[in-house]
């Protein structure tokens, strides 16, 4: 990570089914953040790649084909050493029933979409800082 960024996050699992989003979200991710990024197409792909990369954080995607970010979330949850690592969901559906949803899935916090590629390293810090008091 960079010097000064107080979150000592450094894997992130990433999961989104938009391609140009995930191009995006990447540069935004390893080369802006400084964080060591495994990006994954489907919720099925983030089931495969979540033991052996091991993440320190999930960014889920709420609206995918097939697995959807809250099924996503609820089968990561079920294997071994995901339990409590840190989701935050990032989507377009901002409605405040919608984000205590996310809340009460467990996610941290919502980083609405479209994202800025230049903050999105500020936001997940800042999401990070606020659910740790």
């Amino acid at each position: 990570m960079k010097p000064g960024n107080t979150s000592s996050i450094s894997r992130v699992l990433y999961v989104e089914d938009d391609p140009d989003i995930r191009a995006i979200a990447e540069i935004a991710l390893q080369d802006v953040g400084g964080f060591e990024a495994a990006v994954c197409e489907s919720g099925v792909a983030a089931l495969a790649a979540a033991p052996d990369f091991d993440p320190e954080l999930i960014l889920l995607d709420v609206m995918m084909p097939g697995m959807d970010g809250p099924a996503t979330l609820k089968a990561l949850r079920e294997l071994d050493g995901m339990a409590d690592v840190p989701v935050i969901f990032m989507t377009a559906r901002l409605q405040n029933s919608e984000i205590r949803e996310y809340r009460e899935l467990g996610a941290l916090g919502v980083i609405p979409k479209p994202f800025d590629p230049m903050t999105l390293s500020d936001q997940i810090s800042r999401i990070l800082q606020d659910s740790r008091g």
